[in-house]
């Protein structure tokens, strides 16, 4: 088992098994935003981020445009629709609709997706996508989403299996802006 800050705490007050779930830290905030290249520079500029990853139609994602920006222990993610033809490009559009600008997932990195997406789903979390795995020449992602009490998407990702500069689908972002 992965050990947890909580551990210590729990084993004191006499319980074996801790009741939380073992994970590690933030893998990525995910931004929807009306326009990702734009949003991306700004950030960049005010945060000191840099550009990792990029995806879009050009890498085969024909519905929305993403920036990956990484920064010590931070990882963002700003993508925005380019088209609405399938069910990525309507959940984009449709959250920019309802709520303008905003976070539409936090992901967490995991040390076993299946396990906490099980643990996660018994203990009231609604499913949103059951565990699958995804690859890449770099290696292989398994990733799952939930959705917990207040309406907020989380994808569960382990990438230990994973070398790639953000997940499959992503290519490393090479240009100067």
């Amino acid at each position: 088992m992965t050990d947890t800050a909580a551990e210590p705490v729990l084993r004191a007050v006499g319980r074996e098994e801790p009741e939380l779930l073992p994970m590690g830290r933030a893998d990525a905030v995910v931004f929807v935003v009306g326009d990702a290249e734009r949003a991306a520079r700004r950030y960049m500029g005010a945060l000191g981020l840099r550009c990792t990853a990029y995806a879009g139609p050009e890498t085969g994602e024909p519905e929305a445009v993403s920036y990956v920006l990484n920064a010590p222990g931070t990882r963002f993610v700003l993508t925005s629709p380019v088209q609405v033809i399938g069910p990525r490009g309507r959940e984009l559009a449709a959250h920019l609709a309802r709520h303008g600008d905003g976070v539409l997932d936090l992901a967490v990195a995991v040390p076993d997706v299946y396990y906490a997406y099980d643990y996660a789903v018994d203990r009231g979390a609604a499913s949103l996508t059951e565990p699958y795995e995804v690859g890449d020449r770099y290696g292989t992602v398994v990733l799952a989403a939930i959705r917990v009490p207040g309406g907020t998407r989380h994808t569960l990702v382990d990438r230990s299996r994973y070398a790639g500069p953000y997940l499959p689908g992503f290519v490393p972002f090479e240009r100067q802006w």
